[in-house]
């Protein structure tokens, strides 16, 4: 699967609830644009701020009906990742069978699209590159290929919080949930999981209009998630060589029941504080601190976290290696 589908959209699907609203005048039909878990909602410009909520708006249907929306977007989501896996698994079968011994390296092809492990860190270090240069209108531009927040008003220490943020997040949807399904189930399960997380960036909304559909898609990315996620974070913490009281204290700071796992762990190990309040389309979300130490990261602090993630990487594949050896 290409970067654009397993990074861009999953690294900003975990963000929270409360915003604060800039402008008089919501229009509600439309209100909480989400991917995933982000709620973005779409506003009109204005001076004065208050609170919303787009998980408090109603969606105005009846019990009945909601039932159906679910069981619907449960069908649909159960055909996707029926076709996904599905197709993976006779594609394997058939390398199989057709080459016998020497199939593995086909298969091995077969799953290497779904894991983006090297797209990321391409995507990470032009931010750094640009910050390095002193070009920020650059660096925001680059940043802005990977998260979903407002760019064009960031500063550097903005730019290189949002880059250092998705790239922990999505060592777990980008990396290790992909590789731990791959290894419990073969090419059938990595596909089946990035059916999943798509659904989840496509369906899986808070908002009125998808609440009801979404809801299969996110709860089981949800669950999809659980233990990469734990145990991407706590690989992220011995490859950085630290971070476990950050690791545990912060991790459930996060809207998400997993992205802050990962998140947390690489705030642990850098030392420095990431998430905190940022913008969506003109909204800002108040989002609590994760870790400790100053905000004002900078490129190094970019580098340094690519350092992290690739060692994590690294021990990732150590372990899928130990798995599949024992086996």
């Amino acid at each position: 699967m290409s970067y654009a589908t397993s990074i861009e959209v999953t690294a900003v699907s975990h963000e929270p609830r409360e915003f604060t609203r800039l402008g008089s005048g919501l229009r509600r039909g439309n209100a909480g644009r989400q991917r995933g878990n982000h709620i973005t909602p779409v506003v009109d410009r204005g001076t004065e701020a208050i609170s919303y909520d787009p998980t408090d708006e109603p969606d105005h249907l009846t019990p009945a009906q909601r039932r159906r929306r679910r069981l619907l977007g449960a069908v649909t989501l159960v055909a996707a990742v029926v076709l996904a896996a599905g197709t993976a698994w006779l594609a394997e079968r058939g390398l199989r069978a057709t080459l016998g011994a020497p199939a593995w390296l086909a298969v091995a092809l077969l799953a290497w699209p779904g894991l983006a492990q090297r797209s990321l860190d391409d995507h990470v270090r032009p931010v750094a590159t640009a910050l390095e240069n002193d070009d920020l209108a650059a660096a925001r531009v680059a940043v802005g290929r990977i998260v979903g927040r407002d760019t064009a008003a960031l500063d550097e220490a903005g730019v290189a919080r949002a880059a250092v943020e998705s790239l922990a997040e999505s060592f777990c949807d980008a990396v290790a949930a992909p590789l731990f399904w791959l290894l419990l189930l073969g090419p059938a399960g990595l596909w089946g999981y990035k059916a999943v997380n798509t659904a989840d960036s496509l369906i899986g909304h808070r908002e009125p209009r998808w609440r009801a559909f979404g809801w299969a898609a996110a709860r089981t990315d949800d669950l999809a998630n659980w233990l990469p996620a734990r145990v991407g974070g706590a690989l992220l913490c011995v490859a950085g060589g630290g971070g476990w009281r950050v690791l545990w204290r912060d991790s459930r700071r996060h809207a998400s029941p997993n992205a802050g796992w990962t998140e947390a762990a690489m705030a642990g190990v850098l030392g420095v504080r990431l998430a905190g309040p940022a913008a969506y389309d003109g909204a800002i979300a108040d989002k609590p601190w994760i870790g400790d130490g100053p905000a004002d990261l900078d490129a190094r602090d970019i580098r340094r976290a690519l350092v992290v993630y690739r060692r994590g990487c690294l021990l990732l594949w150590c372990l899928a290696g130990a798995v599949a050896w024992a086996r």
